[in-house]
């Protein structure tokens, strides 16, 4: 893990953040910064992603600039199945970009103790108040590191899940 910061970060806010629609704009911001500035690693976790804008075409746009050979990205959740019914142009971009993209599994997690969060070496986002949307987000490095640490933890109990192709009958 990487302690190096990306002094870009700091177009970002670092701040509490209250409401869903707070949140979804924080994830927004995050992608599109990550595609201006070429962040090498993102680990994007939720329990279903029901509530992320992963769906919506400016997102995919910028995951689609975002993509590039070195790149990763870690998708952490309890289930994709909301996912699949809910974001398909995500669903679609993450098909193509199989080979950067590695999605995990935690099935017997409590929703509720799976992180909600955006994870980057640069900065970070989590919502610690899921019914709320509420949380905070920054590049500051006790933050980074403390989330990076909770997400290995997970990661550790994970399974493969979300296939990047699925097989119809």
């Amino acid at each position: 893990m990487s302690e190096a910061r990306d002094d870009s970060a700091d177009a970002l806010p670092s701040r509490r953040f209250e409401g869903r629609e707070d949140f979804r704009q924080l994830v927004r911001a995050a992608l599109a910064c990550a595609a201006r500035e070429g962040w090498r690693e993102l680990i994007l976790s939720d329990a279903s992603f029901e509530e992320w804008p992963l769906g919506e075409r400016a997102v995919t746009e910028s995951l689609q600039a975002w993509a590039h050979s070195g790149r990763r990205m870690v998708l952490l959740a309890k289930r994709y199945d909301a996912m699949l019914r809910q974001h398909a142009r995500f669903v679609q971009w993450r098909g193509t970009w199989s080979h950067i993209v590695t999605a995990v599994a935690c099935p017997s997690a409590d929703a509720l103790d799976l992180p909600s969060a955006i994870w980057t070496p640069a900065w970070v986002m989590e919502r610690r108040d899921i019914e709320r949307s509420n949380g905070y987000c920054g590049s500051e490095a006790d933050r980074r590191v403390q989330l990076r640490e909770s997400l290995n933890a997970w990661l550790a109990q994970g399974t493969p899940g979300f296939p990047a192709t699925t097989l119809g009958l």
